[in-house]
């Protein structure tokens, strides 16, 4: 059963650059066919995607984050990284890491971290 487990401070203050870690155990994120994702959901809202990673590397963000936001891997720790910069107290979410297996056009998550609480709050 691949596992993932999101690891990062729960409290961030405004303007600051938001760090977290998604660690994947029984799965490789070289894997092709699969993409490695960041999700939140603030309070009273539904899920908001906020980028990805592919198994080969390349990212892509969500436009309305995507100046602020850097997606990165490291495949010896079977690791990626979500940095989101300049926060503000809008920021504040649960933020889930996923993986996403690509089907032609399509595709589907089929493992989920069980997500780590953000706030942003001076």
């Amino acid at each position: 059963q691949v596992q993932l487990q999101e690891s990062g401070p729960g409290l961030v203050k405004p303007s600051q650059t938001l760090s977290l870690t998604c660690t994947v155990s029984v799965a490789s994120i070289t894997t092709s066919s699969y993409h490695w994702s960041w999700i939140r959901q603030p309070p009273g809202k539904g899920l908001e995607w906020v980028g990805a990673i592919t198994s080969s590397g390349t990212t892509d963000h969500n436009a309305s984050l995507k100046s602020r936001t850097s997606i990165s891997r490291d495949t010896s720790k079977m690791q990626f990284t979500l940095q989101l910069s300049s926060v503000t107290p809008e920021d504040t979410a649960v933020y889930y890491c996923a993986r996403r297996h690509e089907i032609g056009a399509g595709g589907f998550y089929d493992n989920w971290g069980q997500g780590t609480q953000v706030t942003v709050s001076s």
